[in-house]
């Protein structure tokens, strides 16, 4: 049996039954269907529609649990258990869970999907024969997408993340909208395969998103001022942070905008809630 065949589904004909299950014929092959992988008894001479893989030692097997992934078709699936330094094992329906290689996913492990994420993947086989899920390209994610209508502007929309770049998130909604949150939109940047509820902020003139994870600037106002709060207290009650500081290092502090940084020093001044004097801000007494 040729490898190239592994994560395809084929018809072939049942041969004969042996203790462990059915041989099956495939052209000159044969492959072995356990009693476990068939979904009923099978006569000699039947033809049986089988997802062709390699069980744990090796061998090259069929199931008649046909998933909804091959080597042709791309679908979602459950992540089911991260192995550190090596990749993540996905649950395409089979008794054999499949590895997505590290190689595909991102750079940073604490950004890897966890066990009940999803990701969109196809099967492939490596050079040695051994199957593995491989991620969608933006390529691929191209051909499913849909446009999106200029009524989304303003409103949330939910959908999984399915590509992480320097510059934001890509995720494509439950509608199939393809959606883009810069990394300015967000504070923590969310995990491949996560499920996200994001802001639609634009609806570009191609169908798709840009989207938001930051709350609107009303509500943005109290809680930037409420984290501001916070590292003061945890500072003693001062800070080398003002409305004059430099806009990096405000990012790298507080992971918000210099603009966003004034309006909530704003704010809590304006409450009495604290002071700036030489070049510092202070706490004032409650």
């Amino acid at each position: 049996m040729k490898d190239t065949q592994v994560g395809t589904i084929k018809v072939c004909n049942v041969l004969r039954q042996i203790e462990t299950g059915y041989v099956l014929g495939l052209g000159d092959e044969e492959v072995l269907l356990h009693h476990n992988e068939a979904e009923h008894e099978l006569e000699n001479g039947e033809e049986v529609e089988v997802f062709l893989y390699h069980n744990k030692r090796g061998d090259l097997v069929g199931t008649m649990n046909i998933p909804s992934v091959t080597t042709d078709d791309y679908n979602w699936v459950s992540v089911k258990e991260v192995v550190p330094r090596l990749g993540v094992f996905v649950d395409i329906g089979t008794v054999k869970d499949i590895l997505v290689s590290e190689d595909d996913l991102p750079l940073f492990e604490t950004l890897w999907p966890q066990p009940g994420d999803e990701v969109f993947v196809r099967l492939i086989t490596d050079k040695k024969g051994r199957l593995l899920a491989k991620p969608a390209t933006e390529t691929v994610m191209e051909d499913y997408f849909e446009t999106a209508p200029k009524e989304l502007l303003h409103k949330s929309v939910s959908g999984r993340i399915y590509r992480s770049t320097q510059i934001g998130s890509f995720l494509v909604t439950e509608d199939g909208y393809r959606g883009f949150i810069h990394h300015l939109e967000r504070k923590e940047e969310p995990r491949f395969g996560e499920w996200m509820t994001a802001r639609v902020i634009d609806v570009k003139e191609d169908g798709s998103l840009n989207l938001s994870l930051r709350p609107v600037k009303e509500e943005a106002l109290g809680k930037d001022a409420e984290e501001i709060l916070a590292y003061l207290k945890e500072e003693g009650g001062k800070m080398r942070f003002t409305d004059k500081s430099d806009p990096d290092a405000i990012r790298d502090e507080f992971q918000i905008s210099k603009a966003a940084f004034k309006r909530a020093l704003g704010r809590l001044m304006k409450d009495k809630r604290i002071q700036q004097k030489d070049g510092m801000t202070y706490l004032l007494d409650e």
